[in-house]
């Protein structure tokens, strides 16, 4: 029999480079701080990283407004430490994913600098989306499109001869200025950035806003639903999102990959409204994964949950896809904080110290260990987000002149942004930047209850939330829950309680109720295999996973 595609099952671990490891001591984490620490993450028990962008950058956004995309940035190192860490990595059994940016580049990318040089309708503006403004002397935007990280969508030029010009789109920050993926020229220089990294060995491609790249002809205006969140959650037809062109440009990557040996994977970050529009990004000949951020959306709600686990489960079995399980990444508030706030948490905004309805902290971190238990018993992939195993909650009060993401900036500070699931991690509770940095640098301040987290402290400590998260993995890894093939079967135990049965033997329940939940309903004396707080008896507390076995 053929062996399994290793995508299907594994459980990979997002490191966000800039705040991972810092061995240079400038405080901003980097390629061989992440070489230091696979020890760490093979004993964690992950099967891939992926790594966020690292290549050459004027970082206005943290690596993606891209200059270069084959070379390493500076701040992170060069390409001999890339390689470095490609072959310790392989060298553990853990492969490596890479973070490309198809949307948008640099405005400081040599093509870009070229487009600016040159004059309207030359071939150098056709790899981007250049058009002319409307109103008197085009004074007005090509339409009303808005930015993702606020403000207008458009930016004019100032032409060669030093009059007003051309608009040029950016979906995000104006430094990061969209290519024309209707320009074949756009296609081959992607095909050869997806070689040069594939022949140097990475296992896959994590793709951003890989639902973008496409915008629809005529470029109609589009006002989106304010509730629909920033990155395409609208059940409308939305022009820059979602096109159905943007379909080819993975069947056409798919190819590139399949000529390279060892199950290269492409994971989709897609933004859209449904678990089935999503699961059209994996069918057999497009993309392997797709990030299923309906789960990671949903509220801590057992008949919610149900729903999407179910939905999810039919749709991409229906592409042949396995569903790819998430909870936390650098781009949304950070699950041990998500799960316990009282007021809205529009996506991308951000909380900081004047949001309404802050989290509680325990239980956050209690309702984030189950969350996370449960997701780990359900069959698929998984994505974890640096720290989560270490139960680092969202850090909210970041002072407001140490804020770095253009989304404060653009907003003028109405909405905070993503700093605070970036903060770097703590390794080391007595070490300066608690291990991060030899120096104490820290390119956002880190709070004094990283102490309390720091992995130290947690390493072997019965109870730990790292420790947690090791036994999970080990415990997955031996039941082998990522297979689809190993049944699932839905237990009908309340109303307010998630439960299933993996396998003939393992049972899984998350009690999302108020009231404390009896395993005796399974009809047995039940053995705990791994809980994600204390069970006394038979009796799990609210907000609590369980994997258990009846003797």
């Amino acid at each position: 029999m053929a062996s399994r595609e290793w995508w299907r099952t594994a459980v990979i671990y997002q490191i966000y480079p800039r705040s991972f490891a810092d061995s240079s001591g400038d405080g901003i984490g980097d390629l061989p701080g992440v070489t230091a620490h696979l020890d760490d993450l093979q004993r964690l028990g992950i099967d891939a990283i992926w790594l966020s962008p690292f290549m050459r950058s004027p970082q206005r956004d943290a690596g993606y407004d891209v200059s270069d995309y084959c070379d390493v940035d500076p701040l992170f190192g060069t390409l001999a430490d890339f390689d470095e860490m490609l072959a310790q990595a392989h060298g553990r059994g853990i492969r490596v994913i890479v973070d490309l940016v198809p949307n948008h580049s640099s405005d400081q990318h040599a093509w870009f600098q070229q487009a600016l040089a040159a004059a309207p309708g030359s071939p150098e503006r056709g790899r981007y989306m250049f058009r002319d403004g409307k109103g008197d002397e085009g004074r007005l935007p090509p339409n009303n499109w808005e930015s993702v990280f606020g403000g207008p969508a458009w930016t004019r030029v100032t032409e060669a001869d030093g009059t007003p010009g051309q608009w040029y789109l950016h979906l995000f920050d104006s430094s990061q200025p969209d290519f024309d993926w209707s320009n074949p020229e756009v296609w081959a220089e992607f095909r050869r950035i997806l070689r040069f990294w594939l022949d140097r060995g990475v296992d896959g491609f994590r793709v951003d806003v890989a639902h973008g790249l496409v915008k629809e002809d005529g470029l109609p205006d589009y006002t989106p639903d304010p509730a629909s969140g920033s990155m395409g959650g609208d059940d409308a037809s939305v022009p820059y999102w979602g096109q159905p062109g943007v379909h080819e440009v993975y069947r056409d990557w798919r190819a590139v990959l399949a000529e390279y040996d060892g199950d290269r994977a492409l994971c989709a970050e897609a933004w859209l409204p449904t678990i089935e529009q999503t699961a059209l990004w994996v069918r057999h000949d497009e993309m392997h994964q797709a990030f299923n951020f309906e789960y990671l959306e949903t509220e801590w709600d057992a008949a919610q949950l149900r729903a999407v686990i179910a939905e999810s489960l039919r749709a991409y079995s229906a592409v042949g896809a396995p569903s790819t399980w998430v909870l936390s990444n650098h781009d949304v508030v950070r699950h041990a904080s998500r799960l316990a706030l009282t007021a809205e948490n529009p996506q991308g905004h951000g909380i900081g110290p004047d949001s309404p309805g802050k989290p509680i902290a325990e239980l956050g971190l209690r309702r984030a260990r189950a969350a996370t238990a449960l997701m780990l018993a359900l069959p698929g992939s998984a994505y974890l987000y640096q720290g989560e195993e270490l139960g680092l909650p969202e850090v909210i009060d970041i002072p407001d002149d140490a804020r770095q993401d253009p989304t404060w900036f653009r907003t003028a500070g109405e909405r905070y942004g993503r700093d605070g699931c970036r903060v770097p991690l703590p390794w080391d509770a007595a070490a300066p930047a608690y291990g991060f940095s030899p120096t104490g640098a820290s390119w956002l301040p880190q709070p004094a209850e990283w102490a309390e987290h720091a992995r130290d402290v947690q390493r072997d400590a019965p109870g730990s939330t790292l420790s947690l998260y090791e036994h999970l993995l080990a415990v997955r890894r031996t039941e082998d829950l990522g297979d689809e093939d190993v049944r699932l079967e839905w237990l009908e135990w309340g109303d307010d309680v998630v439960a299933l049965r993996r396998g003939e033997r393992l049972h899984v329940v998350a009690n999302l109720g108020e009231d404390p939940f009896d395993l005796s309903i399974a009809g047995g004396a039940a053995r705990v295999v791994a809980a994600s707080a204390a069970v006394e008896g038979s009796i799990v507390a609210p907000d609590t996973t369980v994997w258990f076995v009846l003797d």
